[in-house]
């Protein structure tokens, strides 16, 4: 069984650090399942509080369903479902920030309660963004105060509360969200971490929680590296390492580095080098899946003929605009484009409707025979040479194989840093 204290404790030691896979898309979950299981490394699969809950969230999984589909998916592959961590990303009051704080907390409560009792075993304590008639951002002590509410719930909810790992702090963008164009993004600073932390263990003390304590196991920070939709503020490997000396006395503890989609492919050993042990990647392994099926659906033009797939898509999109309207500026034309080609990936909260499986499937279904050089017009060498290692129909192979490439460079060692 996979063991997060484990994977800490062997990146304090030079080892390479866990990717964290932040989605629920069928073929991303299984490109990331296979992957694992193709290097013989465990792998973490998070859900967010948006996205599965209690209630549904915007997948309509309990915690308890995303499990069993997780779990289901890896025996159907043929993977050791032992090799996944399951790990909940932004547990707290953000899905109902638009309600009072005590009715937002105690939807919190009850989400927590069902991570823990499903079996999620990583479990990022996330209060920072205020509910209504607070500040848009909570300082330090009332962020840490709710967080350890948290996990005093956790505790008792969970079957094993021994099995639970911590994960504090939250330098990071809103739950699935981007930061703006041209934003300045900086590391933070070794000060606002060191009060992050002191911060939450005083409200642990306060309530008892000792035990919970010792095993927080990680540290959100910014490393200086984020993405918007239409750029990537790429990650300076040059700038000094002032954030490791907070580790020195506790060998137990790393830093975790979200947003780190669409880096330089060196970055991540880089990172993992720092003691950034958890990297949380989403937006850019829907996006490389969104990439391949849309050159798949050019091949099948030049084949067949008929629409491309992003036609269906605009028109989803444009009746449906919730998930995409307020995170794209410019004019008409300019949003269109980020629409379907936005670093933010957008579209990804529309591949599960049936207008958009429908158009999917027209794509992949009764895969004709195609001459290959049509294939290397569309798709890298890369691609195409780890779909034919795949046990999946060609089309199929490709879009999973596309999303492994996207994702190899995360389990990279820090020795593989000069990549």
């Amino acid at each position: 069984m996979a063991d997060l204290t484990d994977i800490i404790h062997k990146n304090r030691n030079g080892g390479p650090a866990i990717p964290s896979v932040c989605s629920a898309h069928p073929d991303v979950l299984s490109a990331a399942l296979l992957l694992a299981h193709e290097l013989d490394r465990p792998v973490l699969i998070e859900a967010t509080s948006n996205q599965v809950n209690h209630k549904g969230g915007y997948t309509g999984m309990t915690p308890a369903d995303f499990i069993a589909d997780v779990r289901a998916r890896a025996e159907g592959l043929g993977v050791d479902p032992g090799r996944v961590i399951f790990g909940g990303d932004h547990l707290g009051p953000q899905a109902w920030k638009s309600e009072p704080p005590e009715a937002a907390m105690a939807e919190a409560r009850q989400m927590i309660e069902a991570y823990v009792q499903a079996g999620f075993t990583k479990i990022h304590l996330d209060c920072s963004e205020g509910c209504k008639g607070e500040p848009a951002q909570l300082a330090d002590g009332p962020a840490a105060a709710r967080a350890a509410e948290l996990a005093e719930v956790a505790e008792a909810a969970a079957p094993d509360p021994a099995a639970i790992h911590y994960i504090i702090g939250t330098e990071v963008p809103p739950p699935g969200g981007a930061r703006s164009d041209g934003e300045t993004i900086a590391p933070t600073p070794p000060d606002r971490a060191e009060a992050t932390l002191e911060a939450h263990r005083a409200a642990f003390a306060e309530r008892g929680l000792e035990a919970g304590w010792a095993r927080v196991r990680g540290l959100v920070l910014q490393p200086g590296l984020e993405f918007a939709p239409a750029h990537v503020d790429r990650f300076d490997m040059g700038q000094p390492d002032l954030l490791s000396p907070l580790l020195a006395d506790r060998p137990d503890l790393c830093f975790e580095a979200h947003s780190t989609d669409y880096q330089d492919p060196a970055v991540y050993p880089d990172l993992a080098r720092r003691h950034f042990a958890i990297l949380k990647v989403g937006p850019a392994l829907t996006f490389a899946w969104r990439e391949a099926l849309y050159a798949l659906s050019h091949v099948r033009q030049w084949v067949d003929g008929g629409a491309h797939v992003s036609e269906a898509m605009e028109a989803l999109m444009l009746a449906n605009p919730g998930s995409w309207q307020g995170h794209y500026a410019g004019d008409a034309a300019r949003q269109k484009l980020l629409r379907h080609f936005g670093y933010a990936d957008r579209i990804r909260y529309y591949w599960t409707a049936p207008e958009a499986q429908a158009a999917v499937a027209g794509v992949l279904d009764g895969w004709p025979e195609v001459p290959e050089p049509l294939l290397v017009q569309y798709l890298p060498a890369a691609t195409r040479a780890r779909a034919a290692t795949l046990d999946s129909p060609l089309a199929r192979a490709l879009l999973i194989a596309h999303v492994q490439e996207a994702l190899l460079p995360y389990f990279a060692a820090p020795e593989d840093r000069g990549c």
